[in-house]
C-alpha cells in the first residue's frame, strides 16, 4: 500500500462566524489546519500529505509544511482537483478527510486503513443516539426509526483508483465521498468514530474542540547543552552533519559534532531520559570517532518509540569561526534527512560571544539546542 492523505480545505466556513476561515483560527496554540496536518504526518502509513487550498489562501498554505493545491467552487470540485494531482504517482489507497476535524485520531486513521485491505471503500461513523423528530412549523409531527442512521465522521478512505474514477464519473453535489464511492458501486464498510472526530461548524465548536485537544495532548520541551575544544591539528569541523573547513579540528571521542550532540541531548531531556554519554558510554571504545548521525538517530527512534512525534528542533552555534551562515542550509538538511523531519521544522543559527569567554578566545565551540516533543 502507498496511502495518500488528502486533506480538503478549501472551504470558506462561513457558519463558523465573522473572521478567517475557520482552518486558519487559532486553536489550542496553533491554527486548525496545523493539528489536522499533524495528526496524519504523525501516522506512520501515510507516506504523503496534499491539502486541497483555496487561491485567496497562498500565504497561509505556504506555510503548512506540505504539499498544496488549488480546490474548486464545491466541495466535491475541490476533492477530485485533489485526487487528480495524485494521479500517476502510485497511490493506491486515498484518506479524505475535512480539514475543520483537527481532533482525528491515529485509531480512527489505522482502522480505516485496515478496513481498505478487505473492502474497496471504509469511513467512520458513530450511531444516532438521540430520538429523532419530524417538525411543522415549530411542532413536532412525528418521529423517525434511529436504529440504523449514522452521523458520518472523515477520513473517508478508498481504493484510489476507484474512488479517482467515481469522482469523474459523479455529477456532482454530493454529500461526501461515501455518496460518490456509492454512486459508482462501490461498498462502504463503516468503522467507529470518535466523538473527539468533531467538525468544526459554529463558533461554540472551537471551544469544545479546544478542550478535547489540550486534554489529549503530551508536550515536552528538553534542552541539550554542549562544548568541545579546538585541537592543534585537523583542516575541518563537523557541525549538524556537515564537514566545514578550518584551521583546526575539535576534540571529542566521537566526531565532536557539538551542533548534534546538543540536539540530540535536547530529545533525551524531553523524554527525561539522560543524555549521549548514558546511552553511548565514552568509556566504551566503539563509540571511538564514531559519526554522531548515530546517537541522533537513536535518539530519534527512541522517542518514536515512547510515542512522541518531534514538532521542532532549535539548536544555535556559538562561536567566532567558522562562519555558519554560508553552511546553515547543508546542515538543516542533512539534520531534517537523520531525523525523518521537514527541514522547515529545524533551525540552525550562531552567534559569536563577542570575544567574550572561550568560545571569544576561539578555544573551541558550544552549541544549545531545544527540542518539542508531542503525543497525541
Amino acid at each position: 500500500m502507498k496511502t495518500a492523505a488528502l486533506i480538503v480545505a478549501a472551504g470558506r466556513g462561513t457558519r463558523a462566524g465573522p473572521g478567517a476561515p475557520k482552518q486558519w483560527r487559532p486553536l489550542a496554540g496553533r491554527r486548525v489546519a496545523d493539528w489536522t496536518v499533524a495528526a496524519f504526518a504523525a501516522h506512520p502509513a501515510i507516506d504523503l500529505i496534499l491539502a486541497v487550498t483555496h487561491p485567496d489562501d497562498a500565504a497561509e498554505a505556504a506555510t503548512l509544511g506540505v504539499e498544496t493545491v488549488d480546490g474548486g467552487a464545491t466541495r466535491a470540485d475541490s476533492v477530485r482537483a485533489g485526487l487528480e494531482a495524485l494521479e500517476g504517482r502510485g497511490i493506491t489507497h486515498v484518506l479524505i478527510h475535512d480539514v475543520a476535524r483537527a481532533g482525528i485520531t491515529a485509531t480512527i486513521i489505522s482502522d480505516v486503513l485496515a478496513m481498505l485491505k478487505t473492502s474497496p471503500g471504509a469511513a467512520p461513523a458513530l450511531p444516532v443516539t438521540d430520538a429523532l423528530w419530524r417538525g411543522t412549523d415549530g411542532t413536532v409531527s412525528g418521529t423517525e426509526d434511529r436504529s440504523a442512521l449514522y452521523r458520518a465522521q472523515t477520513p473517508q478512505g478508498f481504493h484510489f483508483d476507484a474512488i479517482l474514477a467515481a469522482h469523474r464519473a459523479h455529477p456532482g453535489n454530493a454529500a461526501d465521498d461515501v455518496e460518490v464511492a456509492r454512486a459508482a458501486g462501490l461498498d462502504v464498510t463503516i468503522v467507529p468514530g470518535n466523538e473527539t472526530n468533531l467538525k468544526i461548524t459554529a463558533p461554540e465548536d472551537f471551544a469544545r474542540m479546544e478542550k478535547s485537544l489540550r486534554g489529549a495532548m503530551d508536550i515536552r520541551l528538553g534542552n541539550g547543552f554542549d562544548v568541545h575544544a579546538f585541537d592543534d591539528g585537523g583542516d575541518h569541523v563537523t557541525l549538524c552533519g556537515v564537514q566545514i573547513p578550518h584551521t583546526r579540528g575539535l576534540k571529542g571521542h566521537s566526531d565532536a559534532d557539538v551542533g548534534m550532540h546538543a540536539v540530540t541531548d535536547a530529545i533525551y531531556g524531553a523524554l527525561a531520559m539522560g543524555d549521549i554519554g548514558r546511552h553511548f558510554p565514552p568509556s566504551d571504545m566503539q563509540w571511538k570517532g564514531a559519526d554522531s548521525a548515530i546517537f541522533l538517530d537513536h535518539a530519534v527512534k527512541l522517542a518514536a518509540e515512547h510515542g512522541f512525534s518531534i514538532s521542532n528542533i532549535d539548536c544555535t552555534l556559538i562561536c567566532e569561526r567558522p562562519k555558519i551562515g554560508p553552511h546553515a542550509a547543508a546542515m538543516t538538511n542533512r539534520m531534517a534527512e537523520i531525523m525523518g523531519l521537514e527541514a522547515a521544522r529545524i533551525s540552525i543559527k550562531a552567534t559569536t560571544s563577542e570575544k567574550l569567554g572561550f568560545t571569544g578566545r576561539e578555544e573551541g565551540i558550544a552549541a544549545l539546542a531545544t527540542a518539542t516533543l508531542v503525543k497525541a
